[in-house]
């Protein structure tokens, strides 16, 4: 749970989440069947992408992020590593321009200096999220949902789009997504303000039929930028 005295704490509404039961029930039965068919059917990536890491940059292969996940909770989200092992301490403590660039345009950089030869191509086909899968079987995140922002993410870009707090509490009412509503519609190229009110309305929305339609769309959208 965030800390009581976390700026984000006010925005999270507990009553919330509890309604809707019924929809909970089976996005979860989707999310544990759905992780476990992905798991199986990309069963060699689980061999051939480690290898791959591991001959370009070395170890190691899997990169933990603390992230916010329902009620605010923090959990270590998981990922093939896609950039450079101190891509983190590169980012806050050495290169203060690319980390300028970084929240000026809504904490995402194009064309990433960090990011390695492999990393380029785990990261065009979203090979590198496949180690969610482990987060949604431990419960800590969902296949679809809104996204596992950054707490610091959180407080800094509805600090600086003040109109966007009134969508934590939905967005913080349910678990985090691999995919969503809006990397189905564009991706990245959607700005904070957008990605949120889309979050948001998600949330709002509890509809099963509507996670199968973003599942079913997510295999484009991951080629889309091949």
């Amino acid at each position: 749970m965030v800390d009581k005295a976390s700026e984000l704490s006010v925005y999270i509404d507990r009553t919330y989440t509890y309604k809707h039961r019924q929809y909970y029930f089976y996005k979860r039965v989707l999310d544990v069947t759905s992780a476990v068919i992905l798991i199986i059917t990309f069963l060699p990536f689980w061999i051939v992408v480690p290898i791959a890491i591991w001959i370009d940059t070395g170890l190691p292969i899997l990169f933990r992020h603390r992230r916010l996940g329902k009620f605010g909770r923090e959990f270590y989200l998981l990922k093939f590593r896609s950039m450079v092992q101190d891509a983190d301490e590169i980012l806050h403590k050495k290169n203060k321009k690319l980390l300028k660039k970084f929240k000026e345009n809504d904490w995402k950089i194009e064309n990433d200096p960090r990011i390695t030869r492999v990393g380029k191509t785990l990261r065009r086909l979203t090979i590198d999220e496949f180690p969610q899968l482990f987060n949604v079987l431990k419960g800590e995140m969902s296949i679809v949902g809104p996204r596992a922002y950054l707490k610091k993410e959180l407080i800094e870009q509805t600090n600086r789009y003040p109109s966007t707090k009134k969508y934590l509490p939905y967005i913080l009412s349910i678990k985090p997504g691999i995919t969503g509503v809006w990397q189905v519609n564009g991706r990245n190229d959607i700005p904070f303000k957008e990605r949120a009110r889309m979050d948001a309305e998600y949330a709002k929305r509890h509809n099963i039929l509507e996670d199968i339609k973003i599942l079913l769309k997510t295999p484009r959208a991951m080629l889309s930028r091949w």
